[in-house]
């Protein structure tokens, strides 16, 4: 409803979209870790950012290069040891730059004038064109810096929605009562969105300021461009930036002013994700290709764009547990699906679309059969989810917690000790905790219960509190 994505569409279009996909870690090197192992965090080692993934273990690419298939990575891998199992990598540093990044191309450090999104289509389009055996299959993961903060977009796409106003989430303003650990996170666009890292507001004249550690990241950013990118760039944001000092905004306009800059840039990135996108499937159908590859398009996490005031992810509340799933399968079904499935699932479903068997510890299931359009009786009825990482950037309590096809049950552990209970047919923005009110008392129980046998399934029961 905010931005039109003609090639996102298309694969939605002839492929499957889950409109009920989930993660099992909402942060970016654990989710991704998830994804490589088909494991819960716990289960991998790599419970959050300041971890170091484990390449000696098993991931599914490993699985396939033993079978047959070619290997390669591009763009962001942010799990801080090098890759493995690949046959041939090329990955941004840590979190990655938006303009003339640095990658460190099979061990080799170089910086790659352009734009992120732009160069990683490129690198992987040229090993497809030039490095790829076409005489053998492949497993190629393009991995985009976009849209991680901070919303840099591409020149080309700084003067897109110029325009629009976004229209507020109704929960910007949610007082977080009953929520104590939503109360405590530091991740608010009112409070913490930095003006000059965040909002791009670096003048000439070093007149705005802001937290000095982010302040000198946000000029860094500006720093790295090239002459003919600071020239487009100052085009756009010049104006802005002395209407914005002019206006003195303050209270409730400054933090809707704020809203619409993120929104606007945010959306920006997305545009040439999707524009990129494009370019991949362009190349496939050109090369005859399109009628035996299996396109899957996902993210780390899904991720706040005002709704309960927020920027970032972290939380199991829906909008950062969720995160788009879109299939194109050759032959195979068609529309949405609506089982609940986990970024822990991927992994089986490739090798059995490759041919390769599953090894029992995975933890993840097959969403092959969802694919062909089936549809399994004993397909799962809930979900598991734990975050790990606090004290840390945007404070946001560990936690851990089951979801139903209705129900989320979250506890919040370490300095806090409290539970959450939500309604999600009733309650779906999540903003009443019904933990501990009368009349729930069964429910939780059971919630409980399920929850118990999740964390037993998934080797958690030895986590510490």
């Amino acid at each position: 409803s905010l931005i039109k994505t003609p090639n996102l569409d298309w694969l939605s279009q002839h492929g499957v979209r889950f409109t009920n996909s989930f993660v099992a870690n909402s942060l970016s090197g654990p989710s991704r870790a998830c994804m490589l192992t088909d494991k819960h965090s716990y289960s991998n080692g790599f419970t959050d950012n300041t971890k170091r993934f484990d390449g000696s273990q098993q991931t599914y690419p490993k699985l396939l290069q033993k079978a047959g298939y070619e290997t390669a990575i591009v763009g962001k891998w942010h799990l801080s040891s090098n890759p493995t199992g690949f046959d041939y990598w090329n990955i941004l540093i840590g979190q990655g730059e938006y303009y003339n990044p640095d990658f460190i191309d099979n061990g080799k450090r170089v910086r790659l004038p352009g734009y992120v999104t732009n160069i990683t289509t490129d690198l992987a389009l040229d090993w497809l064109d030039k490095r790829h055996n076409p005489n053998k299959p492949f497993c190629l993961l393009i991995h985009n810096k976009a849209p991680h903060r901070v919303w840099m977009p591409d020149t080309c796409d700084l003067d897109a929605f110029n325009d629009r106003v976004y229209p507020m989430p109704k929960t910007f303003y949610d007082d977080y009562k009953g929520r104590k650990a939503a109360a405590k996170q530091e991740m608010s666009i009112i409070k913490d969105m930095d003006l000059v890292y965040d909002l791009k507001m670096a003048d000439k004249e070093n007149e705005i300021h802001s937290n000095p550690e982010l302040e000198k990241w946000g000029r860094a950013n500006y720093a790295r461009m090239t002459p003919s990118q600071r020239a487009q760039w100052d085009k756009h944001y010049a104006p802005i930036i002395q209407k914005f000092k002019k206006d003195g905004l303050s209270g409730r306009a400054l933090a809707e002013w704020k809203y619409q800059r993120y929104m606007h840039d945010y959306l920006r990135v997305i545009r040439s994700v999707d524009r990129n996108v494009g370019r991949v499937i362009d190349y496939l159908r050109q090369h005859d290709m399109l009628d035996n590859t299996m396109i899957v398009y996902t993210s780390d996490q899904g991720f706040y764009l005002g709704e309960h005031g927020w920027f970032d992810k972290r939380f199991m509340y829906e909008e950062s547990f969720r995160t788009p799933l879109l299939v194109y399968y050759p032959n195979g079904k068609r529309g949405d699906i609506e089982q609940m499935v986990q970024n822990i699932d991927y992994a089986p479903t490739f090798l059995q679309v490759a041919g390769v068997d599953v090894p029992k510890d995975i933890q993840g299931v097959s969403m092959l059969p969802l694919l062909k359009g089936e549809k399994p009786k004993n397909w799962r009825k809930s979900l598991y989810y734990h975050y790990y990482e606090y004290p840390a950037e945007h404070s946001v309590c560990r936690h851990y917690g089951v979801r139903t096809d209705r129900y989320t049950l979250i506890h919040f552990y370490n300095d806090i000790d409290t539970w959450e209970l939500y309604d999600l047919k009733k309650d779906p923005e999540q903003m009443h905790n019904l933990y501990g009110k009368p009349g729930f008392e069964k429910l939780t129980k059971k919630l409980k219960k399920e929850l118990a046998r999740l964390r037993e399934q998934y080797n958690e029961t030895n986590v510490t509190e």
